[in-house]
């Protein structure tokens, strides 16, 4: 998992395994920032629709940015314009891609994270 800034410039990284889900390692990759303060805005996809992960980061000063699952039972809790802010995400996703770029941060290349 990254988080980046709004020009796409890595501000956290964390390494974990594929089987946990997404909701449960955002705060592990807050912990471990390069920065000290916290970003204002999160933007993720529809896998980060947790209440009580949204609950838990604007507890923390961090508004999160993330479209509903279709499934959703509970009040939608956002409207369409802080979604607007969803477009900027590809930024991310180009740090991923520069990132894969290189062959031994493929996922099936190097197998500690150490290396």
């Amino acid at each position: 998992m990254a988080i980046t800034d709004a020009a796409g410039l890595v501000l956290s990284v964390s390494i974990a395994s594929a089987s946990p889900h997404e909701v449960g390692l955002v705060e592990r990759v807050l912990e471990e920032r390069f920065i000290e303060p916290l970003p204002q805005r999160m933007i993720g996809d529809r896998a980060y629709d947790s209440d009580p992960l949204d609950e838990k980061l604007r507890q923390e000063g961090v508004e999160l940015i993330a479209p509903h699952r279709r499934n959703r039972v509970k009040k939608k809790t956002q409207d369409g314009r802080k979604l607007r802010r969803y477009r900027k995400r590809w930024k991310v996703e180009r740090f991923f891609a520069w990132l894969f770029n290189f062959r031994r941060t493929l996922v099936r290349h190097e197998y500690k994270a150490e290396n």
